[in-house]
């Protein structure tokens, strides 16, 4: 009965102030059932962007409040949970970016959108785990230093050829309980299986699984592939989400709790108190604001906004 009753609230509020909601996949699955957009970092960032709302209410983790403030200055970005941040986002300092860019010349700097709007003020572009090959890529250059995410950027050198990508030691803490042996446990449990990975993972997760892809990619992946049975190796909302929209095949985690714990305290009550006080509201400086986004622009561009 009360989660109906702060439903209805909501959905009044959200009307009534021109607010919109967006959800990340890996938010709690209330949070993306009441949600106006689900999706992964690169697509919420492009509908932020688009976005008519006065109000936007974000169910993720700091860095994507943020980036939806960077490229919507004159709205009012609200996180359900102030608290919600990404530990990996906070692994590099933006003094160590200048640091590199002495050391080398010419040095392309990409940063992942998991990072702080400091950082992307460092930055010379931004991209996500979907587009991340295709950013580094358009970039031309045979040197390129990629931060946070050491295993991410690794990933994407294993995928180009003549291309160098100096990694920042950054990670996901969720993704690095995943390792070798899990994959090698459950491939002899389920041998049909196929095995889904986040780059995040280690490389030695990574290169013993059937598809390594972005959230969005590896939902793609399950809803196009022929096979019915699958192993989801990231964060539990993608295999609960999988569950949810085809259940008429099987995904099995890869093992117990891979769970990101900060995005998982948005709960209806915080979407409904954040609204109904407009509060938790992210603000950052305007410079900063100048200074980081053209660093989101440029990844938009490159993908076509």
């Amino acid at each position: 009965k009360m989660k109906s009753q702060v439903k209805e609230q909501i959905l009044k509020l959200k009307k009534g102030k021109n607010a919109v909601i967006l959800a990340h996949y890996y938010a709690p699955a209330e949070a993306q059932k009441i949600a106006d957009y689900v999706g992964d970092s690169f697509y919420l960032a492009k509908i932020a962007k688009k976005s008519t709302a006065d109000i936007i209410v974000f169910c993720g983790v700091s860095f994507m409040g943020e980036s939806a403030k960077i490229l919507n200055p004159d709205k009012k970005v609200l996180m359900p949970d102030l608290t919600a941040d990404c530990p990996m986002a906070h692994m590099v300092e933006p003094g160590k970016i200048r640091e590199m860019r002495e050391k080398y010349e010419d040095l392309a700097v990409v940063c992942y959108i998991n990072s702080t709007a400091e950082v992307k003020s460092e930055c010379d572009i931004c991209c996500t785990s979907s587009n991340a090959i295709k950013i580094v890529k358009s970039l031309n250059s045979d040197k390129v230093l990629f931060l946070p995410d050491t295993h991410l950027g690794k990933w994407v050198e294993s995928q180009l050829e003549g291309v160098e990508v100096i990694t920042y030691p950054g990670c996901c803490p969720t993704h690095m309980i995943i390792k070798p042996d899990d994959i090698l446990t459950i491939r002899k449990q389920y041998p049909k299986a196929k095995i889904l990975t986040h780059p995040e993972c280690t490389k030695a997760v990574t290169s013993l699984s059937d598809f390594v892809g972005s959230t969005k990619e590896i939902m793609q992946y399950a809803k196009e592939s022929v096979a019915k049975q699958f192993v989801i190796a990231t964060e539990q909302g993608v295999c609960d989400r999988l569950k949810r929209d085809f259940p008429d095949k099987e995904f099995i985690m890869i093992k117990e709790n891979i769970i990101c714990p900060n995005m998982k305290w948005h709960t209806l009550q915080d979407i409904y108190n954040a609204l109904e006080k407009e509060q938790h509201e992210i603000t950052l400086d305007p410079e900063l604001i100048k200074k980081s986004v053209t660093c989101i622009d440029r990844m938009l561009e490159v993908c076509n906004g």
